[in-house]
């Protein structure tokens, strides 16, 4: 009896059914096979390295630019504040507010510590990113590779500056009602929340979308990046409410309440490395994103026929073997002539 064929699995089913499935799970599939842990792992470490140089640096900036706009400075700053969960909101404002008082003696040492160190982030999270794409070309020269990290490090600071502006215009919201005397309609309050929320999610989404499609060392489609952009915004979110409940777990013991600000950090960041890393595959393995090259044609074959001839023997052998033939029918023509005598 012949072998009936081996029945499909019930995941190998549910996936040819469900397309979202086998995307989720080609996505999972790519994100391990390019590293993604480890890379995330990478970009915290020199995250938590950056971060504070960065933030010192950048609003030392903004409080000479907005020194006349006090209030401006304070929205982007409560904005900032607000996109981390729990206490960690409170080891970035006195960061910040440091930053703002020493804004006249940053001097050039902070910027050029600034610099360093948000290099050496700027280019693990562009590795990251371009392993996800399956971009593995070849490095550039280390001098170029350094120019465009720097204006990649510059275009992404401006893209957060210009989303966390934008945060802090929609949080005036109700302040304005309240100039224009509409805060007596009930019905605007829930409407301006609502608006709020929106508005943060987009600005967010813009972030990340120019993170996926830009960053990679090879820039994508935007079209490619920007489902995977809309629920990094939305994802953000949520892992920034799960963790407000994690973090203040942690830090009940006495060590957590000691190394809980760098610790809740650390996690915050690896769990938002690891999520962005993630929709990056996932975007990556889409059907569109998933055409094969076509396999070039070979050349044409060239047909070269081989004729091997027998070495011709040197003139001293041919000699030779001339003379030993001579010599050999003397002997026998007397050889014979004596054996005919003899009868």
């Amino acid at each position: 009896m012949a072998d009936e064929p081996e029945k499909p699995s019930k995941l190998a089913e549910l996936r040819k059914r469900y397309e979202w499935l086998d995307h989720l799970l080609r996505a999972g599939a790519s994100y391990t096979e390019n590293h993604g842990d480890h890379y995330a792992a990478a970009i915290t470490y020199f995250s938590v390295l950056a971060l504070f140089p960065l933030l010192m640096v950048a609003f030392a900036a903004a409080a000479l630019f907005l020194r006349h706009n006090q209030d401006l400075l304070v929205q982007i700053e409560g904005s900032i504040t607000k996109a981390v969960p729990g206490d960690l909101s409170k080891t970035l404002t006195g960061v910040i507010d440091s930053a703002i008082k020493s804004a006249g003696t940053v001097g050039v040492i902070g910027l050029l510590v600034a610099l360093y160190s948000g290099l050496g982030w700027m280019s693990n999270l562009r590795e990251a990113l371009s392993s996800q794409w399956g971009q593995r070309t070849d490095p550039p020269p280390l001098l170029r590779k350094l120019a465009v990290d720097l204006l990649a490090l510059i275009g992404l600071g401006l893209a957060l500056v210009a989303s966390f502006a934008v945060i802090a215009v929609g949080g005036l919201a109700p302040q304005i009602v309240k100039l224009l005397g509409l805060d007596g309609l009930h019905w605007l309050s829930p409407l301006i929340r609502l608006v709020v929320i929106v508005v943060s999610l987009l600005a967010n989404a813009l972030v990340f979308l120019w993170v996926i499609a830009r960053l990679p060392r090879e820039p994508v489609t935007w079209r490619s990046a920007a489902k995977a952009a809309l629920a990094a915004a939305v994802g953000f979110q949520v892992i920034n409410q799960i963790m407000v409940f994690y973090l203040a777990k942690i830090t009940n013991s006495p060590t957590g309440a000691l190394f809980g600000p760098v610790l809740g950090l650390m996690i915050f960041i690896f769990t938002v490395s690891r999520f962005l890393l993630f929709l990056t595959a996932w975007a990556a393995t889409a059907k569109e994103n998933m055409v094969e090259a076509p396999i070039a044609a070979p050349g044409p074959s060239v047909v070269r026929t081989e004729v091997t001839l027998c070495n011709r023997p040197s003139s001293g052998v041919t000699a030779g073997l001339v003379g030993a033939g001579a010599v050999a029918g003397v002997l026998l023509g007397a050889f014979t002539g004596f054996t005919r005598r003899r009868r």
